[in-house]
């Protein structure tokens, strides 16, 4: 918990055009921390039981809904949820120590979901297990049940698939984030009776559950970028994004992991 004055000192450094990352190192706070506070600047409440916008008497969708698709699309991939005592369950989120930009995009995103509730990194080898404890992650996040995500069916509720529809390309990220990846092909052409090698950039998306799957390339065809299933030992559990002008667009808004 930090006082207003470390908050206002944090972000008056911020706005002398310093970074994040030189920002936190000065303070002492996370790069997390420092984000969220650029929208808010109170300190948060003490109390980690404030209700979920789905608890309401009126259930109403998440405050950051961008932020929440994005974090949808990487629980669907690498988060699992987790019961605990008293009623409280555990979020994780599975990030390979490989990508720390990723890591970065999930706490914040994490904390702007629930801003009330401590977001933690619980080291691993080779990864990071980004944590939030909270009553309020089964509402957040139905698909949560027993067993592996693709033994179990998997469907968004009408309004989990309104934030999608508004916010396709947050959610589409944090399906590449978790299960996808952009490489660079090759192959080879005869020209002028000569073998040339030709390099051109794809992206591809792994998951087990058809469901997933479906979620996935049911949004890239409302986005319009075009598909095709790759299938692999006789499973077909990739999907694959090639053609040029689709791959330019998932560019744009996706990119490499970082």
């Amino acid at each position: 918990m930090y006082d207003v004055g470390t908050r206002k000192r944090a972000l008056a450094l911020v706005a002398q055009g310093r970074s994040l990352n030189s920002v936190s190192k000065e303070t002492g706070v996370s790069r997390a921390s420092i984000r969220s506070w650029q929208s808010r600047i109170e300190p948060l409440s003490g109390n980690r039981s404030q209700p979920c916008p789905r608890c309401r008497a009126t259930p109403e969708p998440p405050d950051d809904p961008d932020a929440y698709a994005y974090l949808l699309g990487l629980y669907l991939g690498d988060g699992c949820i987790s019961a605990h005592r008293r009623g409280v369950h555990f979020l994780r989120i599975a990030c390979a120590d490989a990508w720390p930009g990723l890591i970065e995009a999930c706490v914040s995103a994490m904390q702007l979901v629930r801003p009330d509730n401590k977001v933690c990194r619980v080291r691993s080898q080779g990864c990071q297990y980004v944590t939030c404890s909270s009553k309020h992650w089964p509402c957040l996040f139905p698909q949560h049940g027993p067993g592996k995500k693709h033994d179990r069916k998997i469907t968004l509720e009408p309004w989990q698939q309104r934030i999608v529809d508004d916010h396709p390309w947050d959610f589409v990220r944090g399906l590449i984030h978790s299960d996808g990846c952009r490489i660079t092909n090759w192959t080879t052409r005869l020209v002028g009776g000569e073998a040339k090698r030709y390099e051109y950039p794809r992206y591809f998306f792994t998951n087990k559950s058809d469901d997933i799957r479906q979620l996935f390339t049911d949004t890239l065809d409302n986005l319009g970028i075009g598909w095709t299933h790759c299938t692999r030992h006789g499973n077909p559990y990739n999907i694959s994004v090639a053609k040029k002008a689709s791959v330019a667009l998932m560019d744009l808004h996706i990119g490499p992991k970082y």
